[in-house]
Formats: C-alpha cells, sequence, structure tokens
C-alpha cells in the first residue's frame, strides 16, 4: 500500500496563516486549497518558508506540522 493510499486515524495539524487547523486526512496542496474553497490561480502559498510552484501544489503532500502562509492576490485601482 502507497502513503498517499494509507488511513491515518488521528487528524493532521497545520499551521495556516498563524492559525492552527486540523484535518481528518493526509492533503495534497490542491486539495487543501478545494477544502478552503480558495482558487488555485489567485494566491501564492509558502510551505515552511518555501514558495510552492503553482504547478506543484497537486504532487505536494502536506505533513502534520506544516506551516503554510497562503497569500491572495487582490486587483484594484
Amino acid at each position: 500500500m502507497a502513503v498517499a493510499d494509507t488511513v491515518f486515524l488521528f487528524p493532521m495539524k497545520l499551521k495556516i496563516n498563524g492559525e492552527e487547523k486540523e484535518f481528518a486526512e493526509r492533503l495534497n496542496l490542491t486539495a487543501l486549497l478545494e477544502q478552503l474553497q480558495i482558487r488555485p490561480a489567485r494566491v501564492v502559498v509558502e510551505r515552511n518558508c518555501n514558495i510552492v510552484a503553482r504547478d506543484a501544489y497537486g504532487t505536494t503532500l502536506l505533513a502534520e506540522g506544516d506551516t503554510l502562509e497562503i497569500v491572495h492576490f487582490v486587483g484594484g485601482g
């Protein structure tokens, strides 16, 4: 069984924009943004002090204790 197919019995804790949140399952970055109802095209994500390339969101598996900063683009004039 691959790690991605493993069912985790304990919630995964992530720190997102300074706030600790729990998730029932292990997620990749795309799935996390979907759960948070955030459109990937409008944000930049930093994971543990490293910017994640948008084309890597689907393959970036999040782990217990990860710290994420999600920065939204805001238009205006």
